[in-house]
């Protein structure tokens, strides 16, 4: 009698130090995603959000077809020289418009990669007042940050990327050809050979828009928030806009 007893007392111990511990182990798994981040939390899940959303666009962007076969960022003629693009395939030259519009996404593309570096300074450069503004912000808020401080440096370092990409795949020859045969029309305004600095823009609008669909995604999708601090400070940013 005396050892069944002592067998479910042991029995009744041994559950209940199993409870404990699976108890522990769910509240362990549960706290990251949980509780009010300290301040140097914020700061780092923030950054660690803008790294992962504007190395992705990048990323994206800079793949072959990365701008030519997205349709949010493809680059066509510029809106000055669509009137000439509709004209010179009225002629017979769709061949030609087809290889200037293709190369135009090509030397984006190329560029696209070199963004990443300049994304990285502005996140490290953010202050606390920025992070606090941009987390607890619109839903494009680190969109419209980077667009304040890094416009300027994105388009010093894409205009010769820009320019040297357009003579590699050819885009400056077929774009000037182009003009060529449009100036050959009788009664047209002459058109600009020069594109390089309308592709930088357009490439740069391009990284912007891949990039408030990222934040959008972050904020919006918990299956996004891939690391337990990115989970504890959007969770907490969450209840905080509620």
């Amino acid at each position: 009698m005396r050892a069944k007893i002592l067998a479910i007392t042991t029995l009744l111990v041994f559950i209940i130090f199993t409870s404990c511990d699976t108890l522990n182990q769910t509240v362990q798994a549960a706290s990251p995603s949980q509780g009010t981040p300290s301040t140097s939390e914020i700061g780092n899940g923030l950054k660690q959000a803008l790294e992962i959303g504007t190395g992705k666009s990048s990323d994206q962007l800079s793949a072959v077809n990365g701008f030519f076969g997205n349709a949010a960022v493809k680059i066509l003629f510029p809106p000055e020289a669509q009137k000439a693009e509709k004209t010179l395939r009225g002629l017979g030259m769709g061949k030609l418009c087809d290889n200037v519009i293709l190369s135009l996404n090509r030397a984006a593309e190329d560029a696209a990669g070199q963004a990443k570096p300049i994304f990285v300074a502005a996140i490290k450069q953010m202050t606390l007042q920025d992070v606090t503004n941009i987390l607890l912000g619109n839903q494009d808020a680190a969109t419209q940050y980077f667009k304040r401080t890094t416009t300027t440096q994105l388009s010093a370092k894409f205009k010769p990327v820009i320019q040297g990409s357009l003579n590699k795949v050819n885009a400056t020859k077929y774009y000037a050809d182009a003009a060529k045969a449009y100036d050959k029309v009788p009664f047209v305004s002459k058109l600009n050979p020069d594109i390089s600095d309308y592709v930088t823009q357009k490439a740069i609008s391009g990284l912007f828009v891949e990039i408030a669909k990222e934040e959008l995604n972050i904020r919006s999708n918990l299956g996004a928030r891939t690391t337990p601090l990115l989970q504890k400070v959007f969770s907490f940013a969450d209840k905080k806009k509620s």
